[in-house]
């Protein structure tokens, strides 16, 4: 049973960069894909620094600012939250008052570095941040504020800005997809991959050369870092990795402008990343089908407020109950059936102890998707420890699934077992969640998502953010980035 599509998802310009994807997705591989081992890392900085805006089709370029809309939404829902103040005042406190980047929750500016950390960490909080099926990576929150922050400083064109995001994404995602399963079960994706990804967005604006881009990616990789284990106490570093990878990756590729040298092998060299968090890299991934597979437009939209390996569970079991007519109070349990990656990272979320370890946790997203018919900011901040919820909660098990498994990271199929109060069996499947680009946003819908995140917590006025939406769709034609929020300083 499928997810019901959006309305709007068959519009022109949602549906020509969804085609996009589909069509490269089918292609066969260049002979770049066969590169011998010496020029792989070359072959991926050479695409990084000599990508151009006039090289990218107009439907990625569209796509790119929807992108681009959603992840300004996601950075200013941010605001107040602990952990991204905690942050926040630490790395404000390190640099100076007043600079050339804009540090969008709190209205002010700094240097590049310092706004990049801030707004990374922000917008990687609220779990509406966007996500890349094939490499479990979530590019947005170490892609856009590395680039935009460079970009203020640089003063480059909004063209350039977007060049940089696309950079970021292709090279962000296809080093995730290298990296493999094996080191997502211990790794944050987001945190590792994205130190490259932000190097490469960054080293696209400074106008690096392929051989300082490669130094850029060596330095990079050098710092990668983020570790899974986190989640088993509720801790605050999820959004340190963001924070931490964007910095790492803009300093990376400020050194490189500099002559800063770096590793020439670090992805795939016998001591470099893949030789030490992975058992299961596939270098041809590093350069599949480079400038003719557009990554970018593969990358999905977060519909709930959770993390991802939870939305197609809670879509088939919004499906199931919407086509037999069920309540919550009429099911008596739930077996979710999913890939061993869900297992992996919700695995240990049993009693959630934060509204945002709630988000890692399978039967609590599915309590909230049952009871309230959503699972949105709101609800969880309202309802997470609700009484009903918790009960739900308690009647959700996830179970191995070896179709599930094998579609995934490609495909995250979701199928769903309940059992009714009645006696009843009833199953439901979801081949494209809410937000995959087969089932997508359409940009009216992504725009009005990146409304809604920025009044909750009254980080800009509607106003604002119309306006701030219409700079970034206008990117394109503009003569400088410039900055998307009226600041104190100004």
């Amino acid at each position: 049973m499928n997810a019901p599509s959006s309305a709007a998802a068959a519009s022109g310009v949602a549906a020509t960069a969804t085609g996009i994807a589909a069509a490269t997705a089918d292609a066969s591989a260049t002979a770049n894909a066969s590169a011998t081992p010496q020029a792989a890392s070359a072959g991926l900085a050479r695409f990084a620094a000599q990508l151009r805006f006039e090289d990218i089709p107009e439907a990625v370029v569209r796509r790119a600012e929807d992108l681009f809309v959603d992840w300004f939404g996601s950075a200013l829902a941010g605001k107040g939250a602990r952990p991204v103040e905690t942050i926040a005042r630490f790395f404000e406190s390190m640099g100076p008052a007043g600079g050339p980047s804009e540090i969008l929750i709190h209205r002010r500016t700094s240097s590049p570095m310092m706004a990049a950390a801030v707004n990374a960490a922000s917008s990687h909080f609220a779990e509406q941040d966007d996500v890349h099926n094939g490499s479990v990576f979530h590019p947005a929150a170490v892609v856009f504020p590395p680039a935009l922050a460079a970009a203020q400083a640089l003063g480059r064109s909004g063209a350039e800005l977007l060049c940089a995001a696309v950079v970021g994404y292709e090279v962000g995602i296809r080093v995730g997809e290298f990296l493999g399963r094996s080191h997502y079960k211990v790794f944050h994706t987001t945190g590792t991959a994205g130190t490259l990804a932000a190097a490469a967005a960054v080293g696209s604006l400074l106008h690096l050369s392929p051989e300082a881009m490669r130094h850029a990616f060596g330095s990079a990789g050098t710092q990668a870092a983020g570790l899974w284990e986190f989640l088993r106490d509720a801790a605050d570093s999820k959004q340190l990795h963001t924070a931490h990878a964007s910095a790492a990756g803009l300093t990376a590729a400020y050194l490189a402008a500099d002559g800063l040298t770096g590793a020439q092998r670090i992805l795939e060299g016998e001591r470099g990343m893949a030789a030490g968090m992975s058992s299961d890299a596939d270098e041809a991934r590093l350069l599949d089908r480079l400038g003719e597979r557009w990554a970018l437009a593969e990358t999905s939209f977060k519909f709930h407020a959770s993390c991802r390996h939870t939305h197609p569970a809670a879509d088939a079991l919004l499906a199931a109950m919407r086509t037999n007519g069920l309540r919550a109070d009429d099911i008596e349990s739930v077996v979710a059936r999913v890939h061993q990656g869900a297992i992996d990272v919700l695995g240990p979320v049993v009693d959630p102890q934060t509204v945002h370890q709630a988000k890692f946790s399978m039967g609590t997203v599915l309590g909230l998707a049952a009871t309230k018919g959503s699972a949105s900011l709101a609800d969880f901040d309202a309802d997470w420890r609700a009484p009903e919820v918790v009960a739900f909660r308690d009647r959700v098990r996830m179970q191995l699934d070896a179709e599930v498994d094998r579609a995934y990271p490609q495909r995250w199929i979701g199928k769903v077992e309940v059992r009714t109060r009645d006696g009843r069996v009833v199953e439901a499947r979801v081949d494209e969640p809410k937000g995959d680009p087969g089932n997508t946003l359409s940009p009216q819908e992504v725009d009005d998502k990146a409304l809604r995140l920025a009044q909750y917590r009254d980080a800009a006025t509607a106003q604002e953010t119309r306006e701030a939406i219409r700079r970034i769709r206008s990117l394109a034609r503009a003569s400088a980035a410039g900055f998307l929020l009226p600041t104190k300083e100004r």
